[in-house]
């Protein structure tokens, strides 16, 4: 007996990210007994936290419905335009703007935390962790890792594309629509806290003399105590957030 297969097609970016697609984004799928469409698509790379909305055979569907031969799977990712009346989509309701990035986005949960996102991470967090704080905390997961996004725990979560992390924070800034929401210069980019105004005489012994000679106006971490100033770096960040302000 020939191998039964279903035939998945994937619309927008998400034809570029799936495995194995022909040139119109389609793929097959062994369905040699039904399987659940979260596992079909998966198996074609892309994590169910990428998906706004399937059709199964042209019915809108959710994510435990079942796939067999001969199926035809078409899958969409957000913000994408159908000519489709009375769909349900399988994207839960969206959550505030707060992230749980993976161990190798550190740079990009510093700059988040610089435009003032609330932005957790950790450099030694096994995968367990950052999906169930993702779920506990309600938190958006960010990462490069597509099999830690096929979770069922994570409802919340978006593959980033970019490799750098000037192009990934303005990636994450579009997808999020992040600029009506920026708070430039809010938190600490060391460890997340709120930055608060800080006098000059309570954080001089911590200061480099040409620093104390040369600056007036101080805020520090309410939580790590890291001490900020306006120094030369201040344009190249004020640069920063115009982009991420453009981006988003």
């Amino acid at each position: 007996m020939e191998p039964a297969y279903a035939r998945i097609r994937f619309y927008g970016d998400l034809a570029d990210l799936a495995w194995n697609t022909d040139r119109a984004g389609e793929a097959e799928v062994l369905v040699a007994r039904p399987r659940s469409v979260k596992d079909a698509v998966e198996a074609c790379g892309i994590p169910h936290t990428e998906v706004d909305l399937l059709l199964v055979n042209g019915a809108s569907v959710d994510f435990d419905a079942l796939v067999g031969p001969g199926d035809r799977v078409a899958v969409y990712p957000a913000f994408c335009t159908f000519d489709v009346d009375a769909v349900s989509r399988v994207r839960p309701a969206p959550l505030p703007p707060r992230f749980v990035l993976d161990v190798h986005l550190g740079r990009l949960a510093e700059l988040l935390r610089l435009v003032g996102f609330d932005s957790w991470y950790g450099n030694d967090v096994a995968d367990d962790e950052l999906a169930m704080r993702a779920r506990d905390d309600r938190r958006w997961l960010l990462t490069r890792d597509r099999g830690l996004l096929m979770r069922r725990t994570v409802t919340h979560g978006y593959l980033v594309r970019a490799t750098e992390p000037r192009a990934q924070v303005l990636e994450v800034a579009r997808r999020f629509r992040l600029s009506p929401e920026l708070a430039p210069f809010t938190r600490c980019a060391r460890c997340n806290g709120r930055l608060e105004a800080a006098p000059k005489n309570e954080v001089a012994h911590r200061l480099e003399p040409a620093t104390r000679t040369a600056h007036d106006d101080f805020a520090r971490c309410a939580d790590c105590g890291q001490v900020y100033w306006r120094g030369t770096h201040t344009a190249a960040l004020e640069r920063l957030v115009a982009e991420v302000r453009s981006a988003g």
